[in-house]
C-alpha cells in the first residue's frame, strides 16, 4: 500500500518520527507541496491509496484523477482544505485529529493575553538597549500594565480548548462567559457563564475566539459586532483567522475602539504584505504556531497512526464524512 505525506515539514521538521506510519506502508513524504497547483499535488498522490496533508488542498479535480485513493488524513483538526462532499461521494474517506492542542493552543491564548497586559518582549529588549540604566527613575513602562482580577473573559467557542482557557482565565481572578451552541458541564463546573452573542460581545473585556470556522462565525469580527463591544475591548484569537474582517479590526484598533489584538491567525498564510493589521496600533502577530510544541505534534503523530491502522482494520475511527 503506497502512503503519501503533502506537507509534512510543519508537522514533524526533524524532531519526531515517521516510522509508525512508514511501518504500515510504502511511505513518502514531502515536506512542502504547492497550495495551488492541483497537477503537482495529483502528481504527488499519485497511485497512492492513503495520503496525509496538513495545508495542502485535495479538491475534487484531484481526486477524480487520483482512483486508487481511499483515506484523507488530516495532520491536523480542521479539514477546511478537503472537499469533503466529493470525498463521500467517491467512497474516500477523511479523518481528523480531533484532539492534540488542547493544552498548547489555550496556554498560547493566555500568552498573548498576557504579553497584551504587560508587553514583557518590548520591555525586555527596552532594557537590553540601554533604557532602564539610563532612566531617571527606578522602574518604567511604556505601556499601561493590566491587572486582569475582576474582568470578563468572554470566550466564542468553550470545547476543549475553550474550558482549557476559561481555567486558566478563572485562576487570574477573571470571569468567564461564553457563547456556545452546546453546553460544556466541565465549563458549568467551573463557573462559565452561558450567554448570548450580543451578551458576549457587550460583556466582554477580552474576547477569545476559540471556535472551529463555520459558515456563522466567518467575518464575525466585524465593524458591526466590534461597535456592540466594550471601548478598550482586547481580542484575541488563536482559531481562524477567517473569522475576522482583518480591515475593521485595523479600524478599530487605529482608533482605540479595541484595545489591543493578539491574533497568532490571519485570513491568509503565510500572511501577506498588504495585510492592514501589520501597521494596526497594538496589534500582537504571531505565526499561527499555537499549535506547534513538540508535544502536541507528537499527538497529532500519535493519532495519525492510529487513524491508519484503525482503516486497515476495516474500523475507520475519526470520520468526518461518514
Amino acid at each position: 500500500m503506497k502512503i503519501v505525506v503533502l506537507d509534512g515539514y510543519t508537522e514533524n521538521p526533524g524532531d519526531l518520527s515517521w516510522d509508525g506510519i512508514a511501518a504500515l506502508g510504502d511511505l513518502t513524504v514531502y515536506d512542502r507541496t504547492s497550495l495551488t497547483d492541483e497537477s503537482e499535488i495529483a502528481a504527488r498522490i499519485g497511485e497512492a491509496e492513503v495520503v496525509y496533508t496538513n495545508k495542502t488542498p485535495v479538491s475534487r479535480a484531484v481526486m477524480d484523477v487520483c482512483p486508487n485513493l481511499k483515506l484523507i488524513s488530516m495532520l491536523a483538526t480542521g479539514y477546511n482544505v478537503v472537499d469533503v462532499a466529493a470525498a463521500k461521494e467517491k467512497g474516500i474517506l477523511v479523518a481528523n485529529v480531533p484532539v492534540y492542542g488542547t493544552y498548547s493552543v489555550s496556554q498560547f491564548a493566555i500568552a498573548l493575553l498576557l504579553e497584551i497586559c504587560h508587553r514583557i518582549g518590548h520591555h525586555n529588549e527596552t532594557v537590553h538597549e540601554g533604557k532602564w540604566e539610563n532612566c531617571a527613575d527606578w522602574c518604567y513602562w511604556d505601556y499601561p500594565p493590566i491587572e486582569l482580577s475582576g474582568k470578563t473573559y468572554g470566550l466564542l467557542g468553550c470545547g476543549n480548548i475553550g474550558v482549557h482557557t476559561a481555567a486558566i482565565a478563572k485562576a487570574l481572578g477573571m470571569h468567564v462567559i461564553t457563547y456556545d451552541g452546546r453546553q460544556n458541564e466541565t465549563a458549568l463546573s467551573l463557573g462559565v457563564e452561558y450567554v448570548s452573542l450580543d451578551e458576549l460581545f457587550a460583556r466582554s473585556d477580552v474576547l477569545g475566539l476559540q471556535m472551529p470556522l463555520f459558515p456563522f462565525n466567518t467575518g464575525i469580527i466585524n465593524k458591526e459586532n466590534i461597535a456592540k463591544m466594550k471601548d478598550g475591548v482586547i481580542i484575541i484569537n488563536n482559531s481562524r483567522g477567517q473569522m475576522v474582517v482583518e480591515q475593521d479590526l485595523a479600524d478599530a484598533l487605529n482608533s482605540g475602539k479595541v484595545a489591543a489584538a493578539g491574533l497568532d491567525v490571519v485570513s491568509t498564510e503565510p500572511i501577506r504584505g498588504d495585510n492592514p493589521l501589520l501597521k494596526a496600533k497594538n496589534c500582537i502577530l504571531t505565526p499561527h504556531i499555537s499549535w506547534a510544541p513538540k508535544e502536541s505534534r507528537q499527538r497529532i503523530m500519535e493519532c495519525s497512526v492510529d487513524n491508519l491502522k484503525a482503516y486497515l482494520a476495516g474500523k475507520p475511527i475519526n470520520v468526518v464524512n461518514p
